[in-house]
């Protein structure tokens, strides 16, 4: 899609300042879906230095490109809530790296997208923007999650407003929603991307994601934000080549394992079918594939649940209303009630309930038991992926999520945390590891949802990765024209 809307653009079949003006018409036409929280309608003037750039042939790689970015990353001048009364009122003054990257290349950011309040959900419901609505319907007037928290990103994506959105991704949250919006969602290995200005949730866990209709797609976008960066140590200089996503990729030079692990309680037969679909797919092209067991799997979404709650409990004792965010303006007799009466009066109860698991594990008498001995499970779940690497295995191949998007109101019948330890099954352990991770869509259920698999690489395998994603998405032919 990027690539024929910049062909379009130089040949001059299409304007710059078009574009943007069909693309906000577009968000407007399409605001029922909820998937924008705040739209940048200030554009007009990077668009008209877009049209001249490509009229004098200085255009850069995304010169015009209409971009949306989760409401999670700090945008210069333009609110940034994490869909919280807590930051209902923050306006950053810099950019995150991400999106002055995306800025420098040419990009227009034209919005910031609706997700789960800080980033925690799988559903993107619990947002104080309300919920964002899955374009795809199974009947009318029958609403869908969009899948969490980068819902608005992949909602923007699959629905047109736009080819390709920033997300972020701590345990599935770009990969889920593009798995039940039926789009390209990529998490990338953690450090690859600069961290900085995305308001974090895990730390240790956090990456910027990105949605697009295609896995060529998520490359252009990648190409110009990948680099290290002196504002976040994690960042490292990998000295990986976008442009090698050109050369020729052999599946019949790749060894695939398929966890049987991720065969688990409540993946349906639908989902189930599709992942054989695909090994069989792989298998009849010459690719070797076999079955590998992960035998902590089943202990990671308890591990992941720990460590979440603990980062989260660490991250968010900043929201105090003594420097920066919601202020009560209730008479206080002391720094304690000001604090504590601004928390519950601007966080919601999913965050609330986080801080205080994390605090409960974080107990002195409770560190040892449970966050220390998370720590040393993640080790042994990160082990089995080192170990199935170095018996040269090149991919996983998994489901994405159990089952198709449930309707809205399905997924509200059950809390958060049931909802995110079912949802993150599948996903979580790429962002326990740190391994690059990718969902594509392959076809549409009976009652006609998108169903997707994702597909894990080793730690900075990331452009064989995407290779094989492209092999694998031309192979599919999964279309957008369903919609």
């Amino acid at each position: 899609m990027i690539s024929v809307l910049k062909k379009r653009l130089r040949d001059r079949t299409l304007s710059a300042v078009d574009l943007y003006a069909k693309t906000l018409s577009d968000i407007e036409n399409k605001s029922d879906l909820n998937a924008f929280v705040h739209v940048t309608r200030d554009g007009d003037q990077r668009a008209v230095e877009s049209h001249k750039r490509l009229q004098d042939g200085t255009q850069r790689p995304l010169e015009g490109i209409p971009i949306a970015v989760k409401d999670n990353f700090c945008t210069k001048g333009v609110p940034t809530t994490c869909a919280s009364k807590m930051l209902q009122n923050f306006v950053p003054v810099y950019d995150a790296t991400v999106v002055e990257r995306l800025k420098a290349a040419g990009a227009i950011i034209i919005g910031k997208t609706n997700l789960d309040e800080f980033a925690m959900g799988s559903g993107t419901v619990d947002s104080i923007f309300g919920p964002t609505k899955n374009v795809w319907r199974s009947k009318p007037n029958q609403w869908h999650i969009a899948g969490g928290s980068s819902g608005g990103s992949c909602v923007a994506v699959a629905s047109g407003m736009c080819v390709a959105a920033l997300g972020s991704d701590t345990g599935g949250s770009i990969r889920n929603p593009a798995s039940y919006c039926g789009v390209v969602g990529y998490k990338p290995s953690y450090g690859l991307l600069s961290r900085h200005g995305l308001i974090p949730l895990v730390n240790s866990m956090d990456v910027p994601g990105i949605a697009a209709k295609t896995v060529e797609d998520v490359v252009t976008v990648l190409s110009v934000l990948i680099g290290p960066d002196a504002n976040d140590s994690t960042c490292v200089d990998t000295n990986l080549d976008t442009n090698s996503f050109q050369t020729n990729f052999l599946i019949d030079k790749c060894r695939i394992g398929i966890p049987e692990e991720y065969n688990c309680e409540g993946l349906s037969n639908e989902v189930k079918e599709t992942w054989d679909y695909i090994a069989n797919l792989i298998n009849d092209s010459k690719g070797a594939v076999q079955k590998v067991s992960m035998p902590h799997t089943s202990v990671s979404i308890a591990t992941y649940s720990v460590l979440n709650a603990c980062e989260v409990a660490s991250n968010m004792s900043r929201y105090t209303g003594l420097f920066y965010g919601y202020r009560s303006t209730d008479d206080h007799k002391s720094f304690e009630s000001l604090i504590s009466t601004s928390r519950m009066e601007a966080l919601g109860e999913v965050v609330r309930s986080r801080i205080l698991s994390g605090n409960f594990f974080l107990l002195r008498s409770n560190y040892e038991k449970y966050f220390m001995q998370s720590l040393k499970v993640r080790r042994l779940i990160s082990d089995d992926f080192k170990n199935l690497w170095k018996s040269n295995y090149d991919f996983l191949v998994t489901p994405t999520t159990l089952s198709t998007a449930p309707l809205l109101s399905e997924f509200k019948s059950l809390d958060n945390r049931t909802q995110c330890a079912t949802q993150d099954y599948c996903t979580q352990p790429a962002n326990m590891t740190g391994c690059p991770a990718i969902t594509i869509p392959v076809k549409l259920s009976s009652n006609k949802m998108p169903i997707s698999i994702q597909i894990m690489a080793s730690n900075f395998d990331d452009i064989r990765l995407l290779q094989f994603a492209n092999w694998l998405e031309k192979k599919l032919q999964f279309s957008q024209d369903y919609l």
